[in-house]
């Protein structure tokens, strides 16, 4: 397995190296989750500018025909910066069903406008009663003269109160949790019957509750094929587990690195406390955490990077990891810091928040524990 950079990968990663170093500083970030936007548009301009909402596109689309190992070095790094901006959202979730399934039409009116920043968009995958299966689905479409008509509730829908667009999974055929049935509406935000209630989460970030109630949309909005959108979204959900565990990395990465330097500047008992050794042997624990994930982060990326028939377990597995190591790797963190780990003021508490909210995203470790019991190995 070849680990190495090329020229485009290694000048990416710089670049968003670079940026976060000089331009978002923890105080900075904490002005822009404070917003009314929950982030900066300013911001998000910059990353359309530099082209980073256009890495995974092909060129035909106006992207740069990336992959998951792109993704991953974005993310792992924005998981170091703890940005709040909605690359997740916008570019892995709704561009990841918009690059697969529209049409050129479809296309041109709106994934286009998502990677030149002109447009915010989501995908509301989540339902009130479906945990962590995507295909449990109640909201419905129903087929009306030569439009559809929508009802139904989404929960927790990344970026949901700031986006134009919508992409709404709804069943128009079989029972609550079969796989065959569900459809991909394009619905847009201000369409009559689109209650959103948004609010902001745990980590700092930006979610919504939607609620559609006779929402009239034509056949234009259809995402792909009628009843056939499951395999589509099951693809573009591991993606985003993928990207989520490489940001999970980055921000393991971190509190490792913080707490280790502030463990050499705190001093008791006349010696800094990195001289205990019950507290060195914590600490190795936490870089052996750092560095087991990281390697399954590189094999996951790399099977997802090369459509290996282990691409599913493997997304599986680097999720455990980071609902288990990851969690411990935050705990230590904080604990280590003491009282001033769970402050407002300290960067480490923020970090801690957005790490345990990445456990529970997209299945936490004891559902992936199942998938990966369910799915043979090669």
């Amino acid at each position: 397995m070849d680990l190495t950079l090329n020229e485009v990968q290694s000048m990416l990663a710089e670049s968003v190296d670079k940026f976060i170093t000089n331009d978002y500083d923890f105080d900075t970030r904490q002005k822009y989750a404070g917003s009314e936007l929950g982030y900066s548009a300013d911001v998000w301009r910059t990353f359309a500018d530099l082209g980073w909402t256009a890495i995974p596109f092909t060129e035909d689309d106006g992207g740069f025909a990336g992959g998951p190992i792109e993704i991953m070095l974005i993310m792992q790094r924005f998981g170091r910066g703890l940005l709040v901006e909605p690359y997740l959202a916008n570019v892995v979730l709704a561009g990841g069903i918009l690059r697969r399934v529209a049409d050129t039409t479809q296309k041109a009116r709106w994934l286009h406008p998502i990677i030149s920043g002109e447009l915010q968009a989501t995908l509301a995958f989540v339902e009130p009663q479906s945990r962590y299966d995507i295909a449990n689905i109640l909201t419905t479409a129903v087929v009306d003269g030569d439009d559809w008509v929508l009802n139904g509730s989404k929960g927790v829908v990344f970026n949901g109160g700031n986006s134009g667009l919508i992409i709404i999974p709804a069943r128009t055929a079989g029972e609550q949790s079969d796989e065959d049935g569900i459809t991909l509406f394009a619905v847009d935000a201000d369409r009559d019957g689109v209650s959103i209630k948004s609010y902001a989460t745990i980590d700092g970030l930006q979610a919504a509750e939607i609620t559609l109630t006779n929402v009239r949309v034509n056949s234009a909005t259809v995402l792909g094929a009628v009843g056939e959108a499951f395999p589509t979204l099951d693809v573009v959900i591991d993606e985003a587990t993928l990207a989520v565990c490489a940001e999970a990395v980055g921000i393991m990465q971190i509190l490792k690195d913080k707490t280790v330097e502030y463990t050499k500047n705190r001093v008791q008992f006349g010696v800094p406390i990195s001289s205990f050794q019950a507290l060195q042997h914590r600490m190795v624990d936490m870089l052996t955490d750092c560095e087991q994930s990281y390697s399954l982060l590189l094999w996951a990326t790399m099977a997802n990077a090369d459509d290996t028939v282990e691409a599913k377990r493997a997304v599986s597995a680097i999720k455990y990891m980071i609902g288990t190591a990851g969690q411990k790797v935050g705990q230590e963190a904080v604990q280590l810091h003491g009282g001033m780990g769970v402050t407002w003021e300290m960067d480490v508490a923020h970090y801690f928040k957005r790490l345990t909210a990445i456990c529970q995203m997209f299945g936490n470790a004891d559902w992936h524990l199942d998938k990966l019991a369910d799915v043979p190995a090669s």
